[in-house]
């Protein structure tokens, strides 16, 4: 279709239907002359910018999830032009999603955030909408925080065969997130210098983690030196791949330990470093952690990492008081 000879434009109706494919047509016909003639910005649809998005994010950590959520999206928003996407529609598609599947708020909310996302861009950085709606999110429980206590973890200890043990004894050691211990390998460790490091491939954060090593990491390593050539933590000869089985839940259940993960080792480790005076800012180097927000939720466990400041304002105003009845004295005395 040609518009005042113009060039013409050619893109499919999306239908086999001849009278439908006509009205598509003076539909299209009438959008371009108003952006031609009027200088009304053309109108894009969601797929229009999701590829678009896609493109420019390809890079992210998150690409292949938020593939996954653009998939689920599309039978709801795709042939949707931007400018259509209101309150309303969006939350009618956050019902439909909270409803399916009977998944929690806050995979709902990761749903709708990669809305608001593509919406921003759209305003901000491409300029396709004026502006853009505001998604609502839905209300999510207060980060979860289980530690063990160092009696619990005793017991828990007790319980555990020795290959499960030596795990939980190097995770408690060193903080090292769950698929980081079972996939060591010999070649990340230096026990002569007490330290190893975690490739930024297998770092969640895609950077390489540093890894220190105190005397008990060392202790645990060299216990389970020549058992296998490659891989630090074994069972019966072959690399462990698994740590939530049957006996670790049996020895928790044992200890008489409930509601605890094995990222809750990670949990304990961190809660343990803050309420024995390791600086926050230390922690989050020894644990990885990309930013500081993810560290400060272990903040409030150190009973004195606020104390140790609220003095330094304590005797200002009673030494500008004194200060000033000494003149006040002077003066009269004269």
């Amino acid at each position: 279709m040609a518009v005042n000879g113009q060039k013409p434009v050619y893109e499919s109706t999306g239908t086999t239907d001849r009278q439908q494919a006509k009205e598509y047509e003076a539909k299209r016909l009438n959008e371009i002359w108003e952006q031609s003639r009027l200088g009304i910005k053309p109108k894009y649809l969601w797929e229009e910018a999701v590829v678009k998005y896609i493109d420019e994010t390809s890079h992210s950590k998150s690409h292949s999830t938020d593939l996954t959520f653009f998939r689920w999206l599309s039978k709801y928003l795709d042939g949707v032009y931007l400018n259509d996407i209101n309150r309303a529609l969006l939350d009618r598609i956050t019902s439909i999603r909270k409803k399916e599947g009977n998944v929690s708020n806050g995979t709902v909310n990761r749903y709708m955030q990669i809305v608001s996302r593509v919406l921003r861009r759209a305003a901000l950085d491409w300029e396709w909408i004026d502006k853009t709606v505001k998604v609502r999110s839905l209300p999510e429980p207060k980060i979860r925080i289980r530690f063990l206590t160092s009696e619990e973890a005793a017991r828990l200890i007790n319980e555990l065969p020795p290959h499960l043990e030596a795990m939980v004894r190097f995770s408690l050691a060193t903080g090292l997130r769950k698929s980081n211990v079972t996939k060591l390998m010999w070649s990340q460790v230096n026990l002569q210098d007490r330290r190893a490091w975690i490739p930024a491939d297998q770092a969640k954060g895609k950077r390489a983690i540093p890894v220190p090593l105190s005397s008990e990491a060392v202790e645990v390593l060299r216990k389970e030196l020549f058992k296998h050539p490659t891989h630090v933590f074994t069972f019966r000869g072959k690399p462990i791949t698994q740590v939530n089985t049957k006996a670790w839940h049996a020895a928790l259940k044992r200890a008489g330990i409930v509601d605890f993960r094995w990222h809750d080792l990670r949990h304990t480790w961190a809660s343990w470093h803050v309420q024995n005076g390791t600086p926050i800012y230390v922690l989050k180097e020894l644990g990885g952690w990309a930013d500081m927000e993810m560290v400060q939720k272990y903040a409030h466990l150190s009973p004195g990492h606020l104390s140790q400041h609220v003095e330094n304002v304590s005797g200002i105003i009673d030494s500008e008081v004194k200060e000033e009845l000494v003149t006040n004295w002077l003066r009269s005395g004269q």
